[in-house]
């Protein structure tokens, strides 16, 4: 299988990387053996860009692209956040490689529109279409040449790379963390605030992205890497199985995990693999007897890490995905492989 991934792989970051899912599928493409080949839409715009003038980089990325299918020939393509790929583009590959599937995914929550624009823009031009929300909802954007379903956010041992359940206590720098960038109005801040009162004087927290700036990159591994609990926030609670990718990255590294009781997670993991809070005050009180009964964090925790890169790794994500995307019977029985949609 050969497997062109466009995505925004922030070259221009120099190092600054964020543990995207973009790179947990081209993980999953070595650990499945199979060829690839990735092109970052928008750092080739910047570099191309005559003058810096990035939208005529961007026409210019568009022919590279295009140059790049035809010199690599895939039999997929992928397509993560890719803002400057034009559908145009995507066609002519697609007359140059007639064989050739083309898929879509978006990790981003659909109910914000600009999200559901990306989608709707993309179900036309594309074989299969890939989000991590789930629900009927999907059907909105079956075409009845396409595909629509959910995927999980992917996990990698090589990215998440520690295991803190098997940590003692006194070797976190905090015991408990939040990393975001809320913005104004953002329900998550009113939660961050009540945790900070509740919290404050009996265990030792950071919030990245309020009170302490935000953090990427090898700096937020290292926040990873010495904490030993954090909460798996989103913008919005109660859409089926959606999470933003925090929490591959938490659950990955062993972080003991409080998750909302609201998003159904409980069809993946169970109370002795996470820590489910109905409303803030009942998150600050577990989070307080974690930190009173370390045995319990690391046995709760190791059992979440083990079963969520069982579940949701990246080869085994990909491999999800490439069966769906070309119609092929499941090799195995996914567990979320009740949310795939036709028209």
């Amino acid at each position: 299988m050969r497997v062109l991934l466009i995505d925004n792989l922030m070259i221009r970051r120099y190092g600054n990387l964020r543990m995207g899912p973009g790179r947990k599928l081209m993980c999953g493409c070595v650990r499945n053996n199979f060829r690839f080949c990735e092109f970052s839409d928008r750092d080739m715009a910047r570099l191309l860009a005559p003058l810096g003038i990035r939208p005529l980089g961007g026409v210019i990325a568009n022919r590279k692209l295009v140059k790049t299918a035809r010199n690599f020939r895939p039999d997929v393509v992928l397509l993560g956040h890719c803002d400057y790929v034009t559908n145009e583009t995507l066609e002519e590959i697609r007359r140059a490689l007639p064989g050739v599937k083309i898929a879509h995914f978006n990790v981003d929550p659909i109910w914000q529109p600009g999200t559901r624009a990306q989608i709707e823009r993309r179900k036309h031009v594309c074989d299969a279409l890939f989000v991590t929300t789930a629900g009927p909802d999907l059907r909105t954007w079956a075409t009845g040449r396409n595909v629509v379903a959910y995927m999980p956010n992917p996990s990698d041992p090589s990215m998440e790379n520690q295991d803190n359940s098997l940590k003692d206590a006194a070797a976190f720098a905090r015991d408990f963390f939040y990393a975001g960038n809320p913005r104004p109005g953002d329900p998550r801040m009113e939660t961050v605030r009540f945790l900070q009162a509740r919290l404050a004087g009996r265990l030792a927290f950071d919030f990245y992205g309020m009170d302490k700036p935000s953090i990427w990159g090898a700096a937020y591994e290292e926040v990873l890497a010495s904490s030993k609990m954090s909460v798996n926030l989103n913008r919005r609670e109660g859409d089926k199985w959606y999470s933003s990718d925090r929490i591959a990255h938490l659950m990955g590294y062993g972080i003991l995990t409080f998750l909302s009781d609201k998003g159904r997670m409980q069809d993946f993991f169970s109370s002795d693999e996470c820590v489910y809070w109905s409303e803030p005050g009942d998150l600050a009180e577990k989070i307080l007897w974690y930190h009173a009964h370390d045995a319990a964090r690391r046995k709760v925790a190791h059992a979440g890490r083990e079963r969520y890169h069982r579940l949701f790794s990246g080869a085994r994500t990909l491999k999800f995905m490439l069966e769906t995307l070309w119609g092929e019977p499941y090799t195995e029985p996914y567990e979320w492989a009740g949310e795939v949609y036709r028209a």
